[in-house]
């Protein structure tokens, strides 16, 4: 049986992510500051919601202590991992970066998929594998006048990738995987920001009114494709775009 666990579930690419697995008859265990309840009437047996500040460092902890991951992936052959949740605050140099926002953009860019990948690694059973994606993103391999905190997290995503790669785990396989720009809250954020802390900002507006932005739902529909493919792993960074 396959079965997944899917950060930041209840919008944008993670919601479309989410109803393109659970409408494939998948199992998916959503971890997100607020539950989807709409999605839940939808798919009440395959989907199970924890609400959980994956942001927060105590939060994180707690999860790892309880009993929802082992109990979840208790009967599951593969297990798929889908580290989805991001933050692309702060916008802006380092002269008006609050240390607040860099931490909280850290812990859940970062330390939580690293967290999650190692902890779920560490609770698989002989007859069980796992594939973990890192939804990473072109700023990690492009740099970003005002997102030097976003590329530094999302280039981290992607030499985990290619360590972990070589690491050559018989019961692993991971990759990271630049989506490509989609119309999400994430965007509109962006394009509210001033141009003074982000000097790119216009092409972001032209991207929205020329509809060069693709959908979270078509997005999460090739990206469970690639997720399911045989190819998964084969690479360990690639562009959505490119596919």
């Amino acid at each position: 049986m396959i079965k997944a666990v899917l950060t930041g579930h209840s919008k944008g690419l993670g919601l479309g992510i989410a109803q393109s697995l659970l409408a494939r008859g998948y199992p998916v265990l959503g971890l997100s500051r607020s539950i989807h309840a709409e999605l839940q009437k939808q798919f009440p047996t395959l989907l199970q919601q924890l609400p959980v500040d994956l942001a927060e460092h105590a939060a994180l902890q707690e999860l790892l202590a309880g009993e929802a991951l082992p109990e979840f992936m208790a009967n599951a052959t593969q297990l798929l991992l889908i580290n989805n949740a991001g933050l692309v605050s702060p916008i802006g140099p380092l002269s008006v970066q609050p240390a607040s926002d860099i931490s909280r953009s850290m812990q859940l860019n970062v330390t939580t998929p690293l967290v999650l990948s190692a902890h779920i690694t560490q609770l698989l059973k002989v007859d069980q594998q796992l594939r973990v994606l890192h939804v990473s993103s072109g700023a990690g391999r492009s740099a970003y006048p005002g997102w030097s905190v976003y590329c530094a997290s999302k280039a981290a995503l992607d030499m985990h990738a290619q360590a972990t790669q070589l690491d050559k785990l018989e019961q692993v396989r991971i990759f990271s995987l630049a989506p490509g720009v989609i119309d999400t809250d994430m965007q509109a954020q962006i394009r509210d920001t001033d141009e003074a802390l982000f000097p790119n900002k216009k092409r972001f507006e032209e991207l929205k009114s020329t509809q060069q932005l693709s959908s979270p739902k078509q997005t999460g529909e090739r990206l469970v494709d690639y997720l399911l493919s045989p190819k998964f792993g084969s690479l360990a960074v690639d562009d959505l775009r490119s596919h």
